[in-house]
């Protein structure tokens, strides 16, 4: 089953509070929130209270939107990612698969985000949580291939990925991307931008969505929709784009 809801981030300018109202008014039932302002990582009374007040609103907390990033020194502690979203209770974390490109990392890196990424699948599975890595440019999921081989690499039943439509692609090759990660697939970032990256209004996107949700459905898995980064940044957009995913759903 495929349920819809709204990644936090899109609207950093509004309090926690005011992204509960609004995914409330909106009809759909769930929200990804992000570990930069609405839960930060490590803030664990923040995270208890977001997590309830998502609950009490009757919406569900699709997952953990955390900035780690799977491999880099300069990266924050797991160890308080994990306990947040533990807080929170949310089912998965979502990460970074690194911090280059797939083209630029050698066997060496390669090797370090395989074990890396096994070791934080360890620790987040020891409290039912996945670890699912975000469908990225310039990161060793930046390619429908590299996508593939890092999953198969890692082979561990907690680490999973999300996908979006990587933006100056075609239709074929998204598509192709989709099905290709939907064995490991928790979650779904949904958009629709112009290939310079200028954003649309989601219903423009209705073919090629209607097309990918499709797929969704047909893994009879359950999976989170969720819109990120609307028109304009303005929450009217929003409201208008959850009407329109409602619908498709």
């Amino acid at each position: 089953m495929v349920k819809a809801g709204l990644v936090s981030v899109t609207f950093r300018q509004l309090s926690s509070a005011e992204i509960v109202d609004l995914v409330s008014t909106s009809g759909l039932s769930a929200i990804e929130w992000g570990g930069d302002i609405h839960v930060p990582h490590g803030d664990l009374h923040t995270a208890r209270e977001v997590g309830l007040m998502t609950q009490h609103a009757g919406l569900r907390v699709a997952a953990y939107g955390s900035y780690y990033c799977v491999g880099s020194e300069s990266s924050i502690s797991f160890d308080a990612v994990l306990e947040t979203a533990a807080e929170l209770n949310a089912p998965t974390i979502r990460v970074w698969a690194g911090d280059r490109s797939s083209a630029q990392a050698d066997e060496a890196y390669w090797n370090t985000i395989v074990a890396e990424s096994r070791r934080i699948g360890d620790m987040a599975a020891a409290l039912g949580i996945t670890v699912s890595f975000e469908f990225h440019g310039n990161t060793l999921t930046d390619t429908n291939a590299s996508a593939v081989r890092l999953l198969t690499s890692i082979d561990h039943r907690a680490v999973k990925a999300y996908w979006q439509p990587p933006v100056g692609k075609g239709f074929e090759y998204r598509l192709d991307g989709l099905r290709t990660v939907l064995p490991w697939l928790t979650n779904v970032h949904v958009f629709s931008w112009e290939y310079d990256c200028t954003r649309l209004m989601l219903g423009e996107g209705q073919t090629e969505w209607q097309t990918y949700l499709s797929e969704l459905v047909s893994d009879d898995q359950d999976h989170f929709a969720l819109i990120e980064f609307v028109k304009d940044d303005d929450p009217a957009m929003f409201l208008q784009d959850a009407a329109v995913l409602a619908s498709w759903l």
